[in-house]
């Protein structure tokens, strides 16, 4: 059962779980997990990683606003990345978590880089995985299918899957099929207009972020790709590594090689 945070600007409700570790590591150190468009915090649970993760860490996954059980503004507005950083901190505090390692997909992971660079005291560390902290108009057309915004205004979710299906020539796998159907149509569509339209971050505003990061892009992702190799260069204490073989979609699953760069990199900043 999901417990809820609210955004204190707002009052939009934003739902997460928390997976406890083991009883013999009670106390561990929190890992926030953040989805990517379209999907839920299901995904994470789906995939695997919930299970992999909670072994060391007090995992808390998060619905972003739009998305799975949290609320569904319809105002492109509603979706501006300052109010998505309050909702990330609210559900901190409603998790009773000062700082936390965070680890986002894609959209998740461009969250991750602005909370880091508005509130990187409350980042023990960051892992980006087919993340950016940019993105430039026309990003989710060349990720899902040109005629996204007609599909999701006249066919709803069902076309929204039809028309990405029929571009990319296969089916979805069960669980992101599943995470996009949850969805509503009209805040989708509302969020994917803000999404292309937010400035993100300058390079110096990536340059000054501190925090110990870990940067994943598939090797077929190339926007992603270029983007992380570029912060990589400009931040103070991060680190890229190639997902051979995927593209961005393919960035979170199979989960044994993303584990396999995660959990050392986790390890290696659980004490900071």
């Amino acid at each position: 059962m999901a417990d809820y945070a609210v955004n204190p600007v707002d009052g939009t409700r934003i739902a997460y779980t928390v997976a406890e570790p083991p009883e013999e590591r009670a106390g561990a150190q929190a890992l926030m997990l953040v989805h990517g468009s379209g999907l839920s915090k299901a995904i994470w649970r789906g995939f695997g990683y919930v299970k992999a993760l909670s072994l060391q860490h007090r995992v808390i996954s998060v619905d972003l606003r739009g998305h799975g059980q949290s609320g569904k503004p319809h105002r492109s507005q509603d979706f501006a990345m300052e109010r998505v950083v309050e909702d990330l901190v609210a559900v901190l505090d409603a998790a009773g978590e000062e700082t936390v390692h965070y680890f986002g997909y894609s959209f998740g992971a461009r969250a991750g880089f602005s909370l880091a660079a508005a509130q990187a005291e409350r980042m023990r560390s960051f892992v980006s995985a087919g993340g950016t902290y940019q993105i430039t108009p026309g990003s989710i057309a060349a990720l899902f299918f040109p005629d996204w915004e007609a599909e999701l205004e006249s066919g709803g979710m069902r076309g929204f899957i039809r028309g990405w299906e029929a571009e990319s020539g296969t089916s979805l796998d069960p669980a992101t099929r599943a995470a996009f159907m949850a969805n509503d149509a009209v805040s989708l569509l509302a969020y994917f207009r803000r999404t292309e339209t937010e400035p993100g971050l300058t390079e110096e505003q990536v340059g000054a972020i501190d925090v110990p990061t870990l940067l994943l892009a598939g090797s077929l992702d190339r926007p992603r790709l270029a983007a992380s190799q570029r912060a990589a260069q400009l931040m103070l204490e991060a680190t890229f590594q190639v997902l051979d073989g995927r593209n961005h979609g393919q960035t979170l699953y199979p989960s044994a090689q993303v584990l396999a760069a995660v959990e050392p990199f986790l390890a290696q900043h659980r004490h900071s």
